[in-house]
């Protein structure tokens, strides 16, 4: 019987379970897209119902096997999303989307109570982004639906509340507290000023380490429960506890985030403008970050593709880099593409395709792109810090033209990519371990590949 360290590890779009050694190493693992629901408003969010019973019925079934003991449990999430439990900790709203509009009156009210929006933004080092800042959710309900607020017993963030399903004991930590919420002010390092004058701190449980862990048992199994970790700060982890030389992490998914631990400057409202933010370490330090909607609007363009060169969905997916397109594309550089999850005001009115006669062509075009938005993203985390290595985590490091293109733009840096995406899985489970990792873990236990730099054939 091996004995095994258990992660669920809970994307917007894919939710998945993992089982790792004590030397970190993947022995088991299950994937799964859930089916979304509607809210009162009848906007798509995650079903939170499906979500539980997937959850309890997979980790049940592990514990069933003979072949595993499961000595540690922990979990890591997106972030932005609150689950509001009333006295009896059931959930008394569906989890918000935060993709859902905010309403632009209750960010006037928000204003007129609280004081300049950038300013705050500045100070919890959160872009104003609606939804997306998972405080102004609670200001909205408060403001929005009164009755339900004056309900909530604790409103948990995701991880927390994924722990809080086998432990019952309602917490929060700094990862989870520092994504983007508007909560945190980051340099009185509380709560910021409009929490407590609302009243929200409240309903917001006693914080605790994100290394704490609860000995509990279930199913009549002594097992070590973590309290759960914010995805983009747990794909940090297992870089930050390896590797001493400063280095930016490209988090990829549905969100891309270059994440700088090195930079610890105040963000300014300069800084706000550019989207950028402040993540928080599991021990409270900041992290420099800069983000773009990149998997979402990748979703959604490629959906554009498939159906305008009547390809099956799927076909992107074998799509390899072609020099002589790119360079074709590149000889007059200009857009062609309408974003739809992303606010630029360079974008054209309408996508224009009939300039394309393949597939192939119209994709290179949108990954050019969308790694002009990359590369400034990348520019603005890493600032003026000392890093000339780049690592790159997630769902794109499968895609072969991005990777190219990558390769290409930071030929000036160490550029290198996991084969297997595994990074927030494997920080949640090293972040409630007690063991050590060298500086040679990454290369051991990540398939770590360089990435060559491009020299054409002109």
């Amino acid at each position: 019987m091996v004995k095994v360290n258990a992660v669920f590890d809970i994307g917007k779009t894919n939710k998945k379970f993992f089982l790792f050694d004590d030397n970190y190493n993947e022995v088991h693992r299950e994937y799964v897209n859930l089916p979304l629901t509607v809210d009162e408003d009848g906007f798509e969010t995650e079903d939170l119902e499906a979500l539980r019973g997937w959850i309890k019925k997979t980790f049940d079934t592990i514990l069933e096997n003979q072949g595993f003991d499961v000595k540690t449990l922990n979990f890591s999430s997106y972030g932005a999303s609150l689950v509001h439990l009333d006295y009896k900790g059931k959930a008394l709203t569906p989890l918000y989307n935060y993709t859902k509009e905010f309403p632009e009156e209750v960010t006037k009210t928000f204003a007129e109570k609280h004081g300049n929006l950038l300013t705050v933004a500045a100070q919890t080092a959160s872009p104003q982004s609606g939804m997306l800042n998972s405080g102004m959710q609670l200001f909205w309900l408060k403001q929005t639906k009164p009755d339900v607020f004056s309900k909530i017993k604790y409103s948990l963030h995701l991880p927390q509340y994924l722990s809080f399903l086998f432990t019952g004991i309602p917490v929060s930590e700094y990862t989870s507290i520092g994504c983007h919420t508007s909560l945190w002010d980051y340099d009185s390092e509380d709560y910021h000023a409009w929490v407590y004058a609302e009243g929200i701190d409240r309903i917001l449980p006693p914080i605790v380490p994100t290394s704490a862990s609860i000995n509990t048992s279930y199913k009549d199994k002594k097992i070590k429960i973590g309290v759960g970790i914010h995805d983009s700060s747990s794909a940090l982890l297992p870089y930050i506890l390896s590797k001493k030389k400063p280095f930016l992490l490209l988090s990829t998914g549905t969100w891309s985030i270059a994440l700088n631990p090195y930079n610890s400057e105040s963000l300014t409202e300069a800084d706000i403008k550019n989207n950028s933010l402040n993540y928080l370490r599991i021990d409270g330090k900041r992290v420099k970050a800069s983000r773009f909607f990149m998997g979402n609007e990748y979703r959604l363009q490629v959906e554009k593709l498939t159906d305008y060169y009547k390809k099956e969905y799927g076909y992107h997916l074998e799509v390899q880099f072609n020099q002589d397109i790119y360079l074709k594309l590149i000889e007059k550089p200009k857009v062609y593409f309408k974003f739809e999850g992303i606010s630029l005001q360079r974008l054209p009115q309408e996508t224009d395709l009939e300039h394309f006669a393949t597939f192939e062509e119209a994709y290179h075009q949108l990954m050019i792109e969308l790694m002009e938005l990359q590369i400034d993203t990348i520019s603005n985390a890493i600032g003026n810090s000392e890093i000339r290595t780049i690592y790159i985590d997630g769902g794109f490091t499968d895609n072969d033209v991005f990777m190219k293109l990558m390769s290409h733009h930071f030929s000036n840096f160490k550029v290198l990519s996991t084969q297997s995406p595994l990074g927030s899985a494997l920080g949640a489970a090293m972040v409630i371990s007690d063991k050590q990792v060298t500086s040679k873990f990454l290369k051991e236990n990540y398939r770590m590949k360089k990435l060559v730099p491009l020299f054409f054939d002109v």
